[in-house]
């Protein structure tokens, strides 16, 4: 083919929407219609100048020199197609997406990301719709057809996974105006993470691992092969491929941060935002969460926790709507797993060097060159550097990662020179044990020669980032890998390096000018390696632990003022860091900073709903180390709350108890001593037993108010405006909350704040006040919410189901309650799941649902808080009363009595069970 645009171009992409099922109904209706869509389409394009360099079915592929030209065709395109008459089809839906950019012309086909984003931006829209990208939207702005305009459709994902896309939709008096919402990642919930480069290639594979899923009875998939070979890439792909198949979304996990077995449930919770119960094991917790789910997940690097198998294949039995796709060096060996082996990138025969026209087009070569260009833009493919090319790519097996750590080298080496340099160098450095399969020791002799290329300042850095987990910013490398001290720039320069080098990766931080470097985990083992061998890796490890104790340590203080938010999600990013210092703290004898570090984190935990990783780690750093210390008495502060808020109050007392005694010997400070009885007065709050609580809130407060800790002034007091609402003395229980909540404001600590908010508005809501009420707590909730905070969330939304309920809202009521409940479920609070539970007992009760229904719940709910040991106050009691004799009048006393007595029979789960089973109205 002669003639086709070169340079920038504008492509067009159309197909024909719904044309599998339009064939089916009438095959040779559909082939008459499709011909005079040809025509139509042809004429169009031509006419302005497009040159149609391909067609796969009814689908177009056109290019344009101009960008103004192929916007007016694709205009001219779908006029011509909507006043056809499709007298025997029905109308032909077209859809049509233009983009603008360079891309590789060969054969007469066009290859490169930019003919993968228009195709990607193209299977974002509905039939009669024009999508234009923001480059091309950018070049035609000013010249659109007459009478058009374009409409802002937002920055949206699309399923490359690549950057965000600006899409722009044609408008005009003769095109349809409305479609439904763009088919992009957007539509469905999903964590899939965007990635650096577009996926070049591996059509075939995601189109098989695809095919594979949509079967019914595939629902284990496992993608094996060495390290190198694009698993994850490729799972990445292929779930988003599928996430419009998946009505509650698709999930990735990394499991590469992680080497203990036991995080995995972890791992997969924090990825599902499933958070830890009190006396329940995560799994369950999980298993729970999925059973109902028509969901997808992918478990990303599972060999190194292959352990943890039996947990996925818990979880599919237990939830028949999941699948689940692994990435692995090895098979799981469950039962019903299927396995595809990722083969390596497409090569020429090594015997036999094709023609350039031939060697351009396998995929290895074509990822090169990729790569290549985007570590030099001077870079092209040729006849004399193709067969340099095609060596390199054979030698490295088609490893894609192999191939891109050669190809970032291309600004240093010729591929002829570099093509001389992998003939012993790569032998030499292979290095692997005989019995691993020939391509990872390969692998590993690709790593290693890239190592070989870094100066010793360069190998010194890349040694040493090999001791972060999950990544780290550049604060963490220089004060971790910079232990003599070289200057600033020289440790910029050695990043940029193996940035350069395609041995470290960018990612954006907490804050976009805070930039994380990543190492890939294959290339994470190798550095590690280097870092034993140095003779370093004590101190290393020993600076690592040390950083991540400050940032704990100061984190543990900000987390109680303005900078909450961005603090949560820097202690968040960095957890995996924490979690690896924890560890060597623990194997390395260091028990005493290992207890400092879990001891600044329980706060952390505790907002985050770590409740039960968070115990682990401060009680297995206090088995280690008994002697009485300032460090342990922050630990066993630490496990005092965590245990509370679990509802372990034995624990709880005990923790608090070992740490008052502790404290008398180590002359423990004042605002330490008031918060272990605090721990103490709730542990006795919750048991019923008033008159301790406020003789230990009394003394906390007195304590809190001598050492001058205003937080502790503000807690104490609202703790006792608790204890004297639930006593009945609501004069003294308003002057305790509003003298709480006013501190708090003054203190700026949202969390304490939202808290006191709740107690305020609670008593409000008993006094009759529903608007104030109601108002305090929608603060709470806003606080909670946009903080990430779910710990505590749930008290604000019973508070406010009961002020819709007091207002005559049920409809908004029972939406509150069986939010709040399902939450208190995910987080195991038993007292806050009774009182939602009693909620929608009553706007059951107000609705004249079935009577044995509403007594069914009230029997729940007394049960759950007869566990709990909560004695529930008069007003409380006396708000239900009505809902609970309109109900009680509809029954005998016998049959009332025996719906009671199944609901109290119902455990926990069950209860909440039951009580979600039925949506309003239904």
């Amino acid at each position: 083919m002669t003639g086709l645009p070169t340079g920038t171009i504008t492509f067009l992409f159309t197909d024909v929407e719904g044309s599998t099922r339009l064939w089916e109904r009438g095959p040779e209706a559909m082939s008459q219609a499709l011909s005079r869509h040809d025509e139509l389409l042809r004429e169009a394009v031509e006419f302005r100048g497009g040159f149609v360099f391909k067609t796969v079915g009814d689908a177009f592929c056109v290019a344009f020199p101009n960008a103004p030209e192929a916007v007016e065709a694709a205009h001219d395109a779908q006029k011509f197609l909507l006043s056809e008459e499709w007298e025997e089809t029905g109308p032909l839906k077209v859809r049509m997406a233009l983009h603008t950019g360079t891309a590789e012309e060969r054969d007469g086909d066009y290859f490169g990301p930019t003919i993968n984003r228009v195709a990607r931006l193209l299977s974002a829209g509905h039939g009669g719709q024009i999508l234009l990208s923001l480059t091309t939207q950018e070049l035609v702005r000013d010249q659109l057809p007459v009478g058009a305009g374009l409409r802002d459709l937002g920055v949206r994902r699309l399923k490359d996974l690549f950057g965000p896309e600006r899409v722009f939709q044609l408008t005009a008096p003769d095109l349809p105006a409305s479609f439904s919402p763009l088919k992009t990642l957007d539509v469905r919930l999903n964590n899939l993470p965007i990635q650096p480069t577009p996926l070049l290639g591996r059509e075939r594979e995601v189109s098989e691992i695809t095919d594979l899923l949509r079967r019914a009875d595939v629902r284990l998939l496992t993608l094996t092969g060495t390290g190198g070979t694009g698993k994850t890439r490729l799972a990445l792909q292929s779930a988003a491929e599928l996430i419009d198949e998946f009505e509650d979304g698709v999930f990735f996990v990394a499991l590469a941060p992680i080497s203990d077995p036991k995080l995995v449930s972890s791992t997969m919770a924090g990825a599902l935002s499933v958070s830890e119960s009190a006396g329940r094991d995560l799994k369950e917790e999980l298993r729970d969460y999925l059973s109902n789910k028509e969901l997808f997940l992918v478990l990303d690097n599972f060999e190194q926790v292959a352990d943890a198998a039996p947990l996925v294949g818990e979880l599919l039995s237990g939830c028949p709507n999941l699948k689940v796709l692994v990435t692995s060096r090895t098979l799981l060996r469950l039962y019903g797993e299927h396995e595809y082996a990722v083969r390596p990138l497409e090569l020429p025969d090594p015997g036999y060097l094709s023609p350039f026209e031939t060697l351009r087009g396998y995929e290895a070569i074509r990822l090169f060159a990729e790569r290549a260009r985007a570590a030099d833009a001077d870079f092209s493919l040729t006849n004399e550097n193709a067969p340099a090319v095609a060596e390199i790519c054979a030698r490295l097996d088609g490893l894609p990662l192999a191939i891109e750590l050669a190809a970032a080298r291309i600004k240093l080496l010729s591929p002829q020179a570099m093509s001389s340099r992998l003939g012993n160098p790569l032998k030499f450095l292979t290095g692997g044990a005989r019995n691993l399969p020939e391509r990872q020791r390969t692998l590993r002799g690709t790593i290693a020669w890239s190592y070989a290329l870094l100066n010793e300042g360069e190998q010194a850095l890349f040694a040493s980032l090999s001791v972060f987990s999950g990544g780290c910013a550049l604060d963490a490398v220089e004060a971790v890998c910079d232990a003599e001290g070289d200057v600033f720039v020289e440790v910029l320069e050695r990043l940029s390096a193996l940035l350069d080098k395609s041995l470290l990766r960018q990612e954006e931080g907490v804050e976009e000018e805070e930039p994380r470097f990543v190492m890939l985990e294959t290339i994470r083992e190798y550095a590690r390696e280097r870092l034993e061998v140095s003779g370093n890796a004590e101190v290393i490890r020993r600076l690592h632990a040390e950083y991540f104790l400050a940032l704990a340590e100061q984190g543990a203080s900000e987390l109680q003022g303005p900078e909450e938010a961005t603090w949560l999600e820097r202690l968040e990013m960095d957890h995996d860091n924490m979690r690896a210092a924890l560890s060597w703290t623990l194997q390395s004898e260091e028990a005493e900073l290992g207890m400092r570090l879990a001891g600044a984190l329980w706060q952390f935990w505790d907002m985050r709903g770590y409740y039960g990783e968070g115990r682990r780690w401060l009680e297995e750093a206090l088995a280690k180390d008994g002697r009485a210390s300032v460090a342990r008495v922050k630990a066993l502060e630490g496990v005092g709350w965590l245990a509370d808020l679990q509802g372990d109050i034995d624990r709880a007392v005990a923790a608090a108890e070992e740490g008052l005694r502790l404290g008398a010997r180590a002359k423990l400070q004042s605002s330490d001593k008031a918060s272990f009885l605090r721990i103490l007065g709730s542990a006795a709050y919750v048991c019923g037993d008033h008159e301790r609580a406020t003789r230990l809130y009394e003394e906390s407060l007195a304590l809190s108010r001598e050492a001058g800790d205003e937080r502790g002034v503000a807690s104490s007091l609202l703790q006792l405006g608790n204890v004297s609402s639930d006593l009945g003395d609501h004069e003294r229980a308003e002057t305790f909350y509003e003298e709480g909540l006013a501190l708090s404001r003054e203190l700026d600590d949202k969390a304490l704040l939202a808290s006191a908010l709740i107690s305020v508005g609670a008593e409000y809501l008993l006094q009759g006040d529903h608007e104030r009420g109601a108002m305090l707590n929608e603060e709470a909730a806003g606080l909670y919410r946009e903080r990430g905070n779910r710990g505590h969330l749930q008290y604000a939304l019973d508070n406010l189901g009961w002020a819709a309920l007091m207002r005559g809202n049920l409809q908004q009521a029972e939406a509150l309650h069986r939010e709040s409940l399902a939450l208190s479920g995910q987080l195991g609070d038993k007292l806050v799941a009774a009182e939602a539970l009693e909620g929608l007992a009553c706007s059951a009760s107000a609705r004249g649902e079935a009577a044995e229904r509403v007594a069914r719940l009230f029997g729940a709910a007394e049960s759950l808080r007869g566990t709990v040991g909560y004695r529930q106050e008069t007003r409380e009691h006396a708000l239900r009363e009505p809902y609970l004799a309109a109900a009680r009048a509809q029954l005998s006393e016998a049959r009332w009595d025996a719906a009671w007595a199944e609901g109290r029979r119902l455990g926990f789960e069950e209860a909440i069970a039951y009580a979600l089973e039925k949506a309003w109205g239904g």
